[in-house]
């Protein structure tokens, strides 16, 4: 495709500038004002905000086993109408993405559709059970993250044996802690001791920032994440894991993001069948609206767009090694047009995944993903009504 997106705001980690966004052959060609449009199709971005793409860090796609809550096409296509082109999935399917016939099957049916970009993580032990290390050098032929997702490795000499690994093996742990600042202080000391590369998961608590920023101080090289969830609620029952905190806890996660304690943004998109939710199993689908939840508590905190674009779209690729996330001339056109000034409410009747599981059911949220550009393809346009609970 050949086109131009014609007098957008365009925002990135780095700059907010005004002009014109000539995409070609899958590439941003030029960034400037009033470019030739002439034998070029135009899209209209007055008033509209064009940024990098979203990556997701921690989302659960449930194939393969559990393809009832989810699967890989309806969770793809729900992460691009969500505006991110790369997702990153959680080992903890049926059976578990523990060994190579599982992660291969995986990648091998994401390829027969590709919608957008997976890396595919791998369990930490065998069938997270905390035991036993995964073939780590045959897992690594397919990804560079690792995680029992939702379980700990209680084991401590197994735990920092693992992070000996991940420095001599160059790799990264994504660790849930549980209990999390616990669990956190735990992880950071041991990393203090014997190095390693660790990323923290969803952190919620104002303790665990705490933690966090002390050690951080300290000099220690680690990450951590955030949900849109643990921004945008607090004091809620709705069965999450880690839970909704206090309005105190909640308030120290904005607190991370505007001193930069908190490195990203990761959505952990659960979704799960209406029956499983009234038996327990924790978690929202939340891909779908992340960037309305997250762009709601920037304006009402007075937070930037360049700060969003960092959380969202820039810290995600550094930390996973790809192309940095910024809009500038030969990058590869992986975009998002979105309109800051409409308004809407929550409804699972739109969404795309098959998760229809959250509390925030007709709640009011800001901004709007209008298109997905995935390598320079319009891989996802909004065609929702105009007047749909607007």
């Amino acid at each position: 495709m050949d086109y131009i997106i014609k007098n957008a705001k365009i925002v990135d980690k780095r700059k907010t500038l005004v002009g014109d966004l000539w995409i070609s052959n899958g590439k941003i060609k030029k960034i400037s004002n009033n470019i030739d449009s002439f034998g070029k199709e135009i899209i209209d971005g007055e008033g509209k905000v064009v940024m990098p793409s979203f990556i997701d860090m921690h989302v659960h796609l449930r194939e393969p086993g559990q393809t009832e809550k989810e699967d890989l096409i309806t969770g793809e296509k729900a992460a691009l109408k969500g505006g991110f082109t790369h997702v990153c999935a959680m080992a903890n399917t049926n059976p578990v993405c523990d060994n190579e016939k599982t992660i291969e099957y995986i990648l091998n049916k994401h390829k027969e559709n590709e919608i957008c970009n997976l890396t595919q993580i791998s369990a930490l032990t065998k069938r997270l059970k905390g035991e036993e290390f995964v073939n780590i050098d045959e897992m690594r032929e397919y990804t560079n993250l690792f995680s029992d997702d939702g379980l700990n490795v209680d084991d401590i000499e197994l735990f920092k044996e693992a992070l000996e690994l991940s420095k001599e093996k160059d790799f990264k742990i994504l660790t849930h802690c549980e209990p999390e600042a616990e669990t956190i202080k735990r992880d950071l000391k041991l990393l203090t001791d014997v190095g390693g590369n660790l990323h923290i998961c969803h952190i919620s608590l104002r303790k665990s920032l705490d933690l966090i920023k002390e050690y951080k101080d300290k000099g220690l090289d680690f990450s951590c994440e955030v949900t849109p969830h643990h921004l945008f609620e607090w004091n809620n029952e709705y069965r999450v894991n880690p839970p909704f905190g206090t309005k105190d806890d909640r308030d120290a996660m904005i607190e991370g993001i505007k001193e930069g304690i908190i490195d990203a943004i990761a959505t952990d998109h659960a979704p799960h069948t209406k029956k499983d939710k009234e038996n327990g199993s924790p978690g929202i689908s939340g891909i779908e609206e992340a960037f309305s939840y997250v762009y709601t508590v920037f304006k009402e905190e007075g937070i930037s767009l360049n700060c969003l674009s960092d959380k969202m779209s820039y810290a995600p690729s550094k930390l996973l090694g790809l192309d940095e996330a910024l809009i500038e001339e030969g990058k590869d056109a992986n975009l998002v047009l979105v309109d800051l000034n409409e308004s809407h409410k929550i409804n699972t009747s739109n969404f795309v995944s098959k998760g229809k599981n959250t509390p925030f059911e007709g709640r009011q949220v800001y901004g709007k993903i209008l298109i997905t550009i995935k390598n320079g393809e319009i891989a996802y346009k909004n065609e929702e009504r105009k007047n749909d609970n607007r």
